[in-house]
């Protein structure tokens, strides 16, 4: 039996497509509907197209809205979307390496402490040249002392950020940071501006009918001339929806990424007729693990601390979930700028079977002074990957005699689930996020980290920052933070990375 080629889209990639044409034209509101549901239907209702045609992305979670990091933390659909219309000094590419985006080229001196940018013939969405000002701006913005950017706590270095030129900045540092250029990468730094609300690229967004947003390529002055004519194979589609829908249409060859997958997801690709290669799991870094935030109660003794730390099979609950997530029980996944190698709590430097009678003993006994058991909240987010985490956690709590009970992600709780990848390559990252909170003497060296002079001193402190948040046993790893993705074979330029990003300008050969 031939299967039929899907024409709906072949024929939009063979002509500068209907929906193409549409898009770089105004349209009257009573047609949006229409156009809507155009797209959707072209979405619904074709197989695997050929390589032509919108590339398209479902991105798990809500639709994107464009805005401002300065208000506040953003969606990993929202970052998508301004990562895609609105790029930073720099950028990632789809390795996760740094490649210049606003910035043409830099150059640090000084001995770390300043970065000169010297900006390209970019231009916003309007049309208006991106200069020296405008970055400042945007950028001072970012820090200013009413931000809630949440890479603030992380850029306290910066001293000034000045325009030396109309195409030139200066930002100077009070103390060297060697990983600056990683943060300005995060699309948290991108260059967005307000009024009007848009970027300069690498895409534009040229349409927002409800949970798609459609994206093609902007002007760029400095675009190869010999570079093949903007056409519908240029564009990307971006669709917001459920995980399980972006999974269903995926592997019914209707969409060619689906963007965003976490733990939380993963079990539902076991009922998927997903082919194993379309399958990419990143080697993200960052934390995943429980972090102490009620530090009462059965919390309020290091020693009971330590003793759930090391009562959690952790072994059991990767394996449970991917063959491929392997545990851990440090904070830190490498030395990283440490001056020491990552710590280990003491409990993991006993035999297992030792370690575990040692932590049932110290558990049972407090909980033999109480009148009643213990009640452990656990807030974990919502998703089959958390319940299977909650059903490899819960039993172990009862068999010690505590009553364990999940509560949402945002809830009062003793222990808080934590998922977050590192957006650079710093150990204080690691430590500033475990530490919420931790004991007085372990937050005092990791702000002895921030305000270290060199990077010797530095490294010292953290080193010291990493014992002390082991010994104070204020978190409890589980494991480097679940990352997935599904990918069809036209997209040659996708890649895993520790990032765990993955720009959509950098997923098709003719599309960089």
């Amino acid at each position: 039996m031939t299967r039929r080629p899907c024409t709906c889209l072949a024929g939009v990639g063979a002509r500068r497509t209907r929906v193409a044409r549409v898009n770089a034209m105004p349209i009257a509101p009573a047609r949006y509907a229409v156009v809507a549901l155009a797209l959707t239907l072209s979405l619904a209702s074709c197989g695997r197209r050929a390589d032509v045609g919108p590339v398209v992305v479902s991105g798990i979670g809500e639709a994107p809205t464009l805005g401002d990091s300065s208000v506040g933390a953003r969606s990993p659909n929202d970052r998508l979307l301004v990562d895609s219309i609105a790029q930073g000094l720099v950028r990632f590419d789809a390795a996760g390496q740094i490649e210049p985006g606003v910035a043409q080229r830099w150059i640090v001196m000084d001995d770390g402490m300043s970065y000169i940018f010297r900006l390209r013939a970019a231009r916003w969405q309007d049309g208006r040249p991106v200069t020296a000002e405008d970055v400042v701006a945007i950028l001072k913005r970012q820090l200013a002392r009413n931000s809630r950017n949440p890479l603030k706590p992380f850029l306290t270095a910066i001293d000034s950020i000045v325009e030396m030129t109309p195409e030139v900045i200066e930002i100077r540092l009070a103390r060297p940071r060697p990983d600056l250029l990683n943060l300005f990468a995060q699309p948290e730094m991108a260059l967005f501006r307000t009024r009007p609300p848009g970027g300069s690229g690498p895409f534009r967004l040229t349409r927002n009918d409800g949970r798609i947003r459609v994206l093609e390529p902007a002007a760029d002055p400095d675009r190869d001339p010999d570079q093949a004519d903007d056409g519908p194979e240029r564009n990307v589609w971006l669709v917001a929806e459920k995980a399980s829908r972006a999974i269903l249409r995926f592997a019914a060859r209707k969409s060619d990424l689906v963007s965003g997958g976490t733990f939380l997801d993963w079990p539902l690709l076991r009922i998927a007729e997903v082919a194993p290669v379309n399958i990419k799991v990143d080697p993200a870094a960052g934390l995943f693990g429980f972090r102490v935030t009620n530090r009462s109660g059965l919390f309020a003794s290091k020693a009971n601390r330590a003793a759930i730390a090391a009562l959690i099979d952790r072994d059991t609950i990767t394996a449970n979930l991917a063959a491929e997530w392997g545990a851990t029980m440090q904070v830190l996944p490498a030395q990283l700028d440490s001056a020491a190698p990552p710590a280990q709590p003491l409990w993991a430097l006993t035999p297992v079977d030792q370690r575990r009678a040692a932590a049932i003993k110290t558990i049972t006994d407090w909980q033999a002074q109480q009148s009643a058991p213990a009640t452990i909240r656990i807030a974990l987010p919502y998703g089959p990957g958390a319940t299977a985490i909650w059903g490899q956690i819960a039993p172990m709590l009862i068999g010690l005699g505590l009553a364990p009970q999940r509560v949402g992600p945002a809830a009062p709780a003793e222990l808080t689930l934590v998922d977050a990848v590192a957006p650079y390559d710093s150990a204080r990252w690691y430590l500033v996020n475990a530490c919420q909170p931790c004991a007085e003497d372990a937050a005092a060296k990791i702000n002895a980290a921030r305000l270290a002079d060199t990077l010797a001193a530095r490294a010292q402190a953290i080193a010291a920052a990493d014992v002390a948040l082991a010994d104070d046993s204020a978190f409890i790893p589980i494991a480097r933070p679940f990352r997935w993705s599904l990918v069809a074979t036209r997209l040659r330029d996708w890649q895993t990375n520790q990032r765990a990003w993955h720009p959509l300008n950098r997923l098709r050969r003719d599309t960089n």
